[in-house]
């Protein structure tokens, strides 16, 4: 086997040679030996923690953020040549590390030990995180402390999620598969969320959250206003890059005064918008739309809240060409249904958030398919150093 460089990473991180062998851990401009061993090249990088590769929380520590950038935008283009579709790519947004104030984590109780992180890639078996590059210092700061009360709240071998957000109020608690009994274990929960400034400690047995401790309702502040935030909501991995989507959004809409806010969630979008036009603000979850309605009307913002399962009933064309923009943020399968009528549309402009390269590809060919131009696309690297890349797109009816 004769020595080949590294020139691209392959969509799991892997990287990839020329001749199409898949080496794990090896990043752009690497040598591959004719033994197979890997001699680092320019963008490979010492990751900075600990439990790097075995960690599922991280893929692509070993490679600088110049390799991880062009990662993102090959990504992109991918997906989008796979519909016969190219678009100017910008440069991405990279969140810097320790910036992500939400998480999801898994907790188990192994004799009188508690593990509690990330798990492993492509495995249920938990990594016991001793450091985070990734999440925001207050939230890895209450990993130690939480230890102690999953101690008590677990039995042996018995498992539990840990979801953090941090709120308004503080950091936002949420212990899924889990149903506290007794007085001895309500009183740690209350002991704990006092002792550490929390904003709510919510538990889920699999009958919805239920709040256990919240002196204060919980709240996150969008677009200036203070919204609800249901237990498990959902927001935008890190401020910054919520800061990023939302300026691409605005450039887009532009001076629209009339805008449908598609998957709206709790307003990321709808609310900053609403302070110079008229948002329509559509979204399934009940939860949330029932906060961004709530906030709306106590903010007095021009805000027409709907509570609608847009794939089962996505807007008509004739409905979508009364607005002058459209913000449309699917999950990540997309927005197919929706799509259909949008592409008939006539409207000048659509903002599109994606969370998913390939689903957004396919929606793509649809809207070009039926008459728009797509202008431009920027990804986001919220997620830093995993292979999840974000997204905001122009399109232009022609």
């Amino acid at each position: 086997m004769t020595d080949s460089p590294i020139i691209r990473l392959a969509a799991r991180g892997d990287g990839m040679t020329a001749d199409g062998r898949a080496v794990p851990l090896a990043a752009p401009g690497d040598m591959v030996l004719g033994d197979g061993s890997v001699v680092p090249g320019p963008h490979h990088q010492t990751p900075p923690c600990r439990h790097f590769p075995t960690c599922g929380g991280c893929t692509l520590q070993h490679v600088d953020d110049a390799a991880y950038a062009d990662y993102l935008v090959d990504r992109v283009a991918a997906a989008m040549g796979q519909q016969g579709l190219t678009a100017e790519i910008a440069r991405p947004h990279l969140s810097p590390p320790r910036t992500r104030r939400r998480a999801s984590l898994r907790a188990e109780r192994i004799g009188r030990k508690i593990l509690l992180g990330f798990n492993e890639g492509q495995s249920r078996k938990i990594v016991d995180l001793a450091e985070c590059w990734i999440l925001l210092p207050e939230l890895f700061a209450l990993l130690a402390p939480l230890r102690g009360l999953l101690a008590i709240l677990l039995a042996d071998k018995r498992g539990c999620g840990v979801e953090l957000t941090v709120a308004d109020q503080g950091i936002d608690l949420l212990l899924t598969g889990i149903d506290p009994d007794g007085l001895a274990a309500i009183e740690a929960i209350n002991d704990f969320a006092q002792t550490h400034g929390l904003a709510r400690v919510s538990t889920d047995g699999g009958y919805g959250a239920e709040a256990r401790w919240e002196p204060r309702p919980a709240t996150v502040t969008l677009g200036g206003v203070a919204v609800g935030l249901p237990a498990g909501g959902f927001l935008q991995a890190t401020t910054d890059g919520e800061a990023v989507l939302l300026g691409s959004v605005r450039e887009i809409v532009g001076g629209a005064k009339v805008v449908a806010d598609l998957f709206s969630g709790l307003g990321t979008f709808a609310l900053p918008l609403s302070a110079t036009a008229k948002v329509l603000a559509a979204e399934g979850a009940r939860d949330a739309i029932l906060s961004l309605k709530a906030a709306a009307g106590q903010a007095g913002r021009p805000i027409v809240a709907d509570h609608r399962d847009l794939f089962r009933r996505p807007y008509t064309a004739a409905e979508l060409s009364r607005f002058g923009a459209v913000v449309l943020d699917p999950p990540r399968a997309g927005a197919k249904e929706q799509t259909v009528e949008l592409a008939k549309a006539k409207l000048p402009r659509i903002a599109y958030v994606s969370c998913n390269p390939a689903t957004f590809a396919r929606d793509a060919k649809m809207l070009v398919d039926g008459g728009w131009r797509l202008d431009w696309i920027r990804p986001v690297g919220q997620f830093r150093w995993s292979t999840h890349v974000e997204l905001a797109a122009s399109f232009r009816r022609q």
